[in-house]
C-alpha cells in the first residue's frame, strides 16, 4: 500500500484547484487533486506542503483532513490522504501536470477524475457546507496577549475564515498590526507566511492601514528571503496607491519589480504582482512603459499560460 497525500485547494472565491495528468502518465489525461507520496520520516502534513510547493510553486494553509481513500488500481494499491487547504495564489506553475483549472464546488463531481480522486471529490462535496468551509472557532482574546501567545495563534491559523477573523482584530489594534508586520520579516517560514497572509486580508478591506508601512516594505523587498512573505508584500503593493510613496521609493520599487519580471527563477505570482505594480508606476512615469512592454514581451515568449494572460492584459492597457 502506497501512502499518497492530496490537497483540495481553495482560493478566495471558494473555487477548487484540479490538475490534469499527461498523456503518457499512469492515468492519461485524467484530472486529480495535486499531491504525492509521503517520504520516509515525513509527516502527512509536511508531505502535502512540500508536494504542492514542488508541483505548483504555491503556498497553502492546511485547514483540515478528510477521510482516507484506499483504492486498488491493479498495478498498485494506494491510500489517498486528502487535506482541505486554502491559498492566495491563483496562478500555479505546473511542473508535473499539463493543465489546471479552478472549479466551483457544484461542478466538482462532473470532473473526469482518476478513480481514487472521485471518492475524495464526493466526500468533500457531501461533508463540507458552503457556509462553513473551515474547521475551527473564531480566535478570541487577542487584544492584549503576550508575544508568545500571538506567535502560537498565528502559527496555528487554519484557513481563510480564521485569517479574516484575526484580520478584523488587527484592523482595530494598531499595535497588534505592527507586531504582525514584524512577524512577516521573521526567519520562521511558517510564522512569516501566516502573518503576511493575514496582513493582506486586512489590506483587502482597509488599505489605508498599510500606508505608513509602505516605505519600509519597499526598502525591505530585496532582502526578503521568504518567498511567501514576498508574495504577500508584492500583492499589497500591487493594490496600493503608488502616490503614497516618494519618488525615491518609486525608483526602488521599479528596480526590484523589473528584476523579478526579468528573472528566470521568480515565481509566477511574484511576476504577476510585479507587472501590476510597474503598470501603476507607468501612470506616474510614462517613460517606463517601453521598458515594461519589452519585459512583458519576454514573459509571453517564455512563461506559462497564466502569466502570459496577465502580461497580455497589461500590454493591452498600456497600448490604450
Amino acid at each position: 500500500m502506497i501512502d499518497v497525500t492530496c490537497a483540495i485547494i481553495r482560493n478566495e472565491e471558494d473555487e477548487i484547484l484540479v490538475v490534469q495528468r499527461g498523456e503518457k502518465s499512469d492515468h492519461p489525461l485524467k484530472w486529480e487533486f495535486p499531491g504525492g507520496k509521503i517520504m520516509k520520516g515525513e509527516t502527512e502534513e509536511d508531505c502535502i506542503i512540500r508536494e504542492i510547493k514542488e508541483e505548483l510553486s504555491i503556498e497553502i494553509v492546511i485547514c483540515r483532513k478528510l477521510n482516507d481513500v484506499e483504492y486498488d488500481y491493479g498495478i498498485k494499491k494506494i491510500r489517498l490522504i486528502p487535506f482541505i487547504c486554502d491559498t492566495l495564489d491563483d496562478m500555479p506553475f505546473l511542473s508535473e501536470h499539463v493543465a489546471y483549472k479552478w472549479v466551483n464546488i457544484k461542478d466538482l463531481t462532473k470532473i473526469d477524475f482518476s478513480e481514487a480522486d472521485v471518492f475524495v471529490a464526493e466526500d468533500y462535496v457531501q461533508t463540507v457546507s458552503p457556509d462553513d468551509l473551515t474547521k475551527g472557532e473564531k480566535p478570541s482574546g487577542i487584544s492584549q496577549p503576550d508575544e508568545a501567545e500571538i506567535r502560537e495563534m498565528v502559527n496555528r491559523i487554519m484557513g481563510m475564515k480564521e485569517a479574516e477573523w484575526m484580520a478584523a482584530s488587527l484592523t482595530e489594534n494598531p499595535l497588534l498590526f505592527r507586531k504582525f508586520i514584524e512577524f512577516s520579516y521573521s526567519d520562521d517560514q511558517k510564522l512569516a507566511f501566516h502573518a503576511s497572509w493575514i496582513i493582506t486580508k486586512v489590506c483587502d478591506k482597509s488599505p489605508e492601514i498599510i500606508y505608513p508601512y509602505l516605505p519600509d516594505i519597499v526598502e525591505s523587498l530585496k532582502g526578503i528571503r521568504n518567498e511567501s512573505a514576498l508574495r504577500s508584500f508584492l500583492r499589497i503593493l500591487s493594490m496600493s496607491d503608488p502616490g503614497k510613496l516618494s519618488q525615491r521609493h518609486h525608483g526602488l520599487l521599479a528596480d526590484v519589480c523589473f528584476s523579478y519580471l526579468n528573472s528566470g527563477f521568480a515565481a509566477i505570482a511574484i511576476k504577476a504582482y510585479s507587472m501590476e505594480i510597474l503598470y501603476r508606476l507607468t501612470l506616474i512615469y510614462p517613460e517606463l512603459a517601453t521598458e515594461l512592454a519589452l519585459s512583458m514581451k519576454g514573459v509571453t515568449e517564455m512563461d506559462s499560460a497564466g502569466i502570459v494572460s496577465k502580461a497580455k492584459a497589461i500590454l493591452k492597457k498600456l497600448n490604450k
